[in-house]
């Protein structure tokens, strides 16, 4: 059976505010928690009003807080936008708290736009090929093997599982070179995903951490106890999706019927091209579904993602979405 996992960007919806996005956050940790997911993981976003995961390890950090046993992490923190010391010494310190549940998934984007960027960094004239030389200074600190010349504390002997991130072919060939688990952001970036897969899989070299390859991609699931009901919910994150690639990022806004029918043509062609892995239906709609997604990729590991306006709506979504995945398959 495909393991499946929970990916959450901490909506901040119209109306809301901050604090009651992290508390939702640990609600939904612990309900995925309950409905048998594998690991549930926070992304670094910044300058993004719908979005309240910034400070990704101290998200980490209230969740692993609020759950008891499900595997907990960042997919992921965007290294170049910190000293990989930083981070291991953020996750060396989570992996104390935690011990055993921490991953800690590598991404190359800024998760922002250009200024905020710079504000993150001060300056972007940084080499824009060190990210694999970023990851390996990393794994040295975790490994305190002395070839940085600098114990991390937190930080040095920590155990977090590692995982290159990516939505194009550099983050396959990076993570089959180191011999990581790779998981592709196939939710919103889905071009290269098949070819990325095939490289990775090709190319993969045996680890300490890892002795095959293994593969997660992430898949939108808006599941109701109706189709109607699933689409009118799956409008929210429709609305952002649009707002954000047409450079007026928002909050997450109430779902309206009929959003996407309504759409002018240039839009109605982002949605489609965005969306491109998603489901939306009933739990069998949706079990069919990723079982396609599944078939056609051959993933280890799924993770599902989806923003709705209702909190309540999309813990059911998940609970659908997991009885979707722990049906067995049809003889």
């Amino acid at each position: 059976m495909t393991a499946f996992s929970l990916l959450d960007l901490v909506p901040v919806v119209e109306g809301g505010n901050v604090p009651q996005s992290l508390a939702n956050a640990a609600d939904l940790a612990r309900h995925a928690e309950r409905h048998g997911y594998r690991r549930y993981w926070v992304a670094e976003h910044h300058g993004m009003p719908g979005i309240a995961s910034a400070a990704t390890a101290v998200v980490i950090a209230h969740v692993g807080q609020a759950t008891e046993t499900i595997r907990v992490g960042a997919g992921g923190i965007m290294l170049p936008n910190h000293a990989p010391l930083q981070i291991a010494e953020q996750f060396g310190t989570l992996d104390a708290l935690f011990p055993g549940r921490i991953d800690l998934g590598l991404g190359r984007a800024p998760g922002s736009d250009q200024r905020v960027a710079r504000a993150l960094r001060r300056t972007l004239d940084t080499d824009p090929n060190a990210f694999p030389n970023d990851v390996l200074e990393l794994q040295s600190y975790f490994a305190d093997d002395g070839r940085t010349g600098i114990s991390a504390t937190p930080g040095a002997g920590a155990r977090p599982d590692l995982w290159i991130l990516g939505s194009s072919l550099f983050g396959a060939k990076l993570a089959a070179v180191l011999g990581l688990p790779y998981a592709f952001a196939s939710h919103f970036a889905p071009d290269a995903l098949d070819e990325a897969l095939a490289i990775y899989r090709r190319e993969f070299r045996p680890s300490p951490q890892l002795d095959r390859p293994y593969a997660m991609a992430g898949f939108n699931v808006f599941a109701a106890d109706t189709r109607e009901d699933a689409e009118f919910l799956a409008s929210s994150q429709q609305q952002a999706f649009v707002a954000l690639r047409t450079g007026n990022p928002r909050q997450l806004p109430p779902p309206i019927a009929g959003y996407r029918e309504s759409l002018p043509p240039q839009h109605a062609a982002i949605l489609n091209h965005v969306l491109q892995c998603t489901a939306i239906g009933t739990r069998d709609e949706v079990a069919r579904g990723i079982a396609a997604f599944v078939a056609r990729t051959g993933v280890d590991e799924v993770m599902l993602t989806s923003m709705m306006y209702d909190h309540e709506a999309r813990k059911r979504s998940f609970a659908l979405a997991a009885e979707a995945m722990q049906a067995p398959e049809p003889a």
